[in-house]
């Protein structure tokens, strides 16, 4: 039995043991894997411990994701986001308006009455021909000295994560061959957002209610993997609709399932809107929030992939759900109504 990591309205998402995945007997892989696709399935996010990544290298990154947020205004809009195609670079507070509106008209008049309290890099692999990332530079007055170096390490760590995770889901929903996925995201191509949400007056959300630190949206790839702070804010939404605190809990890595992964599974697995909102007060504190830190690894099929129901999510023709879509193409559209 897995224990609940956050547990209301109908909401139940899983804390699950991922070491007994990785390095168990085959009852505990099995058992494991299972476990991770049933949180999807219920609740579209689950909860990792024991993930093959340090703490100290989270740590680190933490630490150095703060360092680059710290740089002057005018160094990090040198390095700007550009276009959906590359999806790389520097969004300042306000650039980018997450939500579940795909129309960039409309999109325009919420961001213009509720911008998202945010700030982020994009990263892309680093050895993509066609886009290229906009690393800061390094040393005195610019970003720590190996930033580019760690990052593109944990971006690697990360994606590893990813097959791993993927290969459960292969196991759980017994496809012919533990590796069914590996082909469709060997390439890695993934985005890292390093994940900043300045100090903010209370005043602020009394003033507007609509106002939030990320509006609330379902992610558009196969999974995502975010690193918490202990500041809170995260919420995911309930069967009944309902907003739930997704408490953050010391060395685990949420993990939610994207909209290609829901459509993948014929919806047999669920992509869950989730916010970020007024954070929790904690005792003692006064005045304004304190800055929050996280970090999200945006999981995709690789962009040629070609993403259509799987085989055993459906019994005929006429019980999928939608139309196979090229992976890269897919997630192009859903970003040119973010931006």
């Amino acid at each position: 039995m897995e224990k609940a990591a956050v547990q209301g309205d109908g909401l139940l998402i899983p804390l699950i043991d991922f070491s007994k995945f990785l390095t168990g007997g085959p009852t505990q892989k099995l058992e494991t894997a299972q476990a991770i696709l049933a949180g999807f399935q219920t609740a579209g996010f689950i909860y990792l411990s024991n993930i093959p990544i340090p703490a100290a290298t989270r740590a680190d990154i933490f630490a150095r994701s703060a360092s680059f947020f710290r740089l002057p205004a005018a160094t990090k809009e040198s390095l700007a986001w550009t276009t959906p195609e590359a999806n790389r670079g520097y969004s300042g507070p306000g650039r980018e308006k997450v939500t579940q509106l795909t129309d960039s008209d409309e999109v325009s008049a919420l961001r213009a009455a509720a911008p998202d309290l945010k700030e982020s890099l994009e990263i892309g692999r680093d050895n993509d021909p066609l886009h290229k990332n906009n690393w800061p530079a390094e040393g005195d007055g610019g970003a720590p000295e190996g930033f580019r170096t760690a990052m593109n390490a944990f971006f690697s760590d990360l994606g590893d994560l990813h097959r791993s995770v993927m290969r459960a889901l292969a196991v759980a929903m017994s496809l012919p061959d533990e590796n069914y996925f590996d082909r469709f995201v060997d390439a890695h191509d993934n985005t890292l957002r390093l994940l900043h949400y300045p100090s903010v007056s209370p005043a602020v959300f009394r003033a507007n209610a609509g106002q939030v630190r990320a509006g609330a949206h379902s992610d558009y790839g196969s999974l995502t993997f975010l690193f918490q702070d202990d500041r809170g804010g995260l919420q995911v939404q309930s069967p009944g609709g309902k907003f739930v605190d997704a408490t953050p809990i010391e060395g685990t890595c949420v993990v939610n399932a994207g909209d290609l992964l829901a459509r993948w599974s014929n919806e047999t697995i669920r992509s869950t809107v989730h916010r970020v909102v007024e954070p929790p007060g904690k005792e003692g504190e006064e005045g304004e929030y304190p800055a929050r830190y996280s970090i999200a690894y945006f999981c995709n099929p690789n962009t040629d992939a070609f993403i259509e129901a799987i085989p055993g999510t459906y019994a005929t023709k006429d019980d999928i759900k939608h139309s196979g879509v090229n992976s890269g193409e897919y997630l192009v559209q859903r970003l040119k109504a973010t931006y």
